[in-house]
């Protein structure tokens, strides 16, 4: 019987540490753990369309993860989205002039803002504002301003073509031929 129970123990610790494995892997893939990370300073960008952006989308510069979206509100009188970026602390050296702008990885991927470096000597801090900002690329309207153009053929372009001649032949379906 003890046989049994030896097995029964460890067959349970087996079972118990591939639990723990899998928790652990299910926090580090859905960045869970850093839900309450709070450290950092906060900075704020206001965009006209934020397409998908969602609060804990990454911030990056470079490429490189360094912060996250923590907040996105609606400022009534400028009728813009207001979106709060928590910059991890040891990125403290972005110039005040930074600019920002709300990316998409991949084709239908995941929406993040991406950040551009400014010249200034001068840098952001907690509570600033990032001035310099360009909204979400958003497909249906992309695709709707195609459908009407194509529909409406050349008639916004007629800006682009040479003006006719007075003495150029005159186009078919006009009298005479």
């Amino acid at each position: 019987m003890s046989k049994i129970k030896i097995l029964e123990l460890v067959v349970g610790l087996f079972v118990a540490l591939g639990m723990a494995a899998f928790f652990m892997l299910a926090m580090k893939v859905s960045d869970i753990s850093s839900l309450g990370d709070e450290r950092g300073y906060k900075v704020q960008a206001r965009f006209e369309n934020i397409g998908g952006l969602k609060v804990r989308s990454p911030v990056t510069m470079a490429g490189v993860r360094i912060g996250r979206v923590t907040g996105i509100n609606f400022d009534e009188n400028t009728y813009e989205a207001v979106v709060t970026l928590s910059i991890n602390p040891e990125y403290d050296r972005l110039p005040a002039d930074s600019s920002a702008t709300i990316l998409t990885s991949g084709l239908v991927g995941e929406q993040y803002v991406g950040l551009e470096p400014g010249g200034m000597d001068e840098y952001l801090k907690n509570g600033d504002t990032i001035k310099l900002t360009q909204s979400a690329l958003v497909f249906e309207r992309l695709i709707g301003r195609l459908v009407t153009s194509l529909a409406g053929g050349n008639k916004d372009n007629s800006d682009d073509q040479p003006p006719s001649s007075p003495d150029a032949p005159a186009s078919r379906g006009e009298g005479g031929g």
